[in-house]
C-alpha cells in the first residue's frame, strides 16, 4: 500500500435547526420553517447532539483520518473545540457559488463538498447521524488501489419504476417518494452514459470518495443537471443526487461494488427500533440513527442517553 492511506479526511453536514438566526433566514428564504413532509420535516435540520457522539466515534475507531471538516451555515456546535489541529468549519459561503445560497437542501450542499479548501485526494463523507462503532482502517473504504469501496444493499429499482409508478398513481394516487425516486433517477442517469445499470440501495451510511472523481462528476459529467438543481433551497423531485456520482465511479471502473448486511452498515430508524436492542443483534461496523418525518419529540428524547452509553468518553475535540 502506497502512502495516499495517510490522507483520507473525513466531511460532515451539520445544522442546528433550533437557532434562532438560522430559522429566520430559512422562514424569510423558503416561506416555512419545517412540515411533515419528506423533504422538509423538522428531523431534516434538528439537532440531537448527534455530532458530538460521531466524533467520540470517530477518534475512537478511526483514529488514523487526518482532517475533520464540519460544514455548516454560519454555525458551530459550542462545545466543539476548534483550535485542535484537526478540526475545520466550512461555512457554505467558502464552497457554494453565490446563486446556491441560502441552501437548505443537504443534496445541493453535498455537490460542493470537493470545493473544501485543503481537502485530501480522498475523503470519506457522513451525516452528522453517522457513527463508526467497530475499529476500522483504511482498506476498509479504500481497495488496494485506492479506489473507493461503494457499498450498496440488495434492494432493487428496477427498470420498470417508471410503469409502477403509474400504475399506482393511477389506482390510488401514490408515487415514489423523494429520496426513492433520486436512486431510480441516478442509476437511470448513469445507465445512459455508461451502459450499466445499477439498482442496489446506498447503505445510507459512511461513504468515501476520491476528489478529483467526485469534482469531475459535478464539473463535467452531471453539471447540467447540478446547474439546475443549486438554487433549489430545499430538498426538490428532480435534484440529481450524489449516488449519481458513486453509480458512475463504478461504471467507470474507479470504484469497487460491495453489498453489505446490517452487520456491515446498519440503518437505524428512531421510529421504529429499540437501539439497543437493535446494536446487541447484529454488533454494525457502522450504523446511521435515522430521523425522519415519522419522528416525534418523545422518540428523540432517546438519542443522547442511548449514544452516551455507547460513547462515554469526551473526545478531544470537545472543549
Amino acid at each position: 500500500m502506497s502512502n495516499w492511506h495517510k490522507e483520507i479526511d473525513l466531511v460532515y453536514l451539520w445544522v442546528d435547526g433550533s437557532d434562532p438566526k438560522w430559522q429566520a433566514k430559512k422562514t424569510a428564504v423558503t416561506g416555512v420553517l419545517t412540515d411533515e413532509s419528506e423533504t422538509n420535516n423538522k428531523g431534516r435540520y434538528l439537532s440531537n447532539d448527534e455530532l458530538r457522539y460521531a466524533l467520540r466515534s470517530a477518534e475512537k475507531h478511526a483514529p488514523w483520518i487526518r482532517k475533520i471538516f464540519i460544514v455548516t451555515d454560519d454555525q458551530r456546535p459550542e462545545w466543539l473545540n476548534t483550535d485542535h489541529p484537526r478540526i475545520q468549519v466550512v461555512d457554505h459561503k467558502e464552497i457554494m457559488p453565490a446563486e446556491a445560497l441560502p441552501s437548505f437542501n443537504s443534496t445541493v450542499i453535498e455537490y460542493f463538498l470537493y470545493r473544501i479548501p485543503g481537502l485530501a485526494p480522498r475523503f470519506l463523507f457522513a451525516n452528522d447521524d453517522m457513527f463508526f462503532n467497530a475499529d476500522v482502517q483504511p482498506d476498509f473504504f479504500f481497495a488496494a488501489d485506492g479506489y473507493p469501496i461503494v457499498r450498496l444493499k440488495r434492494k432493487f429499482f428496477g427498470r420498470w419504476h417508471p410503469q409502477l409508478t403509474a400504475f399506482f398513481k393511477g389506482l390510488i394516487g401514490k408515487k415514489l417518494g423523494q429520496y426513492a425516486q433520486k436512486l431510480a433517477d441516478s442509476a437511470q442517469a448513469v445507465e445512459q452514459l455508461t451502459g450499466t445499470y445499477y439498482s442496489g440501495v446506498p447503505h445510507h451510511n459512511i461513504d468515501a470518495f476520491l476528489t478529483a472523481d467526485y469534482r469531475h462528476a459535478v464539473e463535467e459529467v452531471f453539471a447540467n443537471r447540478v446547474r439546475e438543481s443549486q438554487t433549489h433551497h430545499v430538498r426538490t423531485f428532480g435534484d440529481i443526487h450524489r449516488t449519481a456520482f458513486v453509480y458512475y465511479a463504478l461504471g467507470i471502473g474507479h470504484g469497487h461494488l460491495k453489498y453489505v448486511d446490517r452487520r456491515e452498515a446498519s440503518r437505524i430508524l428512531v421510529h421504529k427500533h429499540d437501539f439497543t436492542a437493535y446494536i446487541k443483534r447484529y454488533q454494525p461496523t457502522l450504523f446511521c440513527l435515522n430521523d425522519s418525518q415519522r419522528v416525534t419529540d418523545a422518540d428523540r428524547t432517546k438519542i443522547r442517553p442511548f449514544l452516551e452509553a455507547l460513547f462515554p468518553t469526551p473526545s478531544t475535540f470537545e472543549k
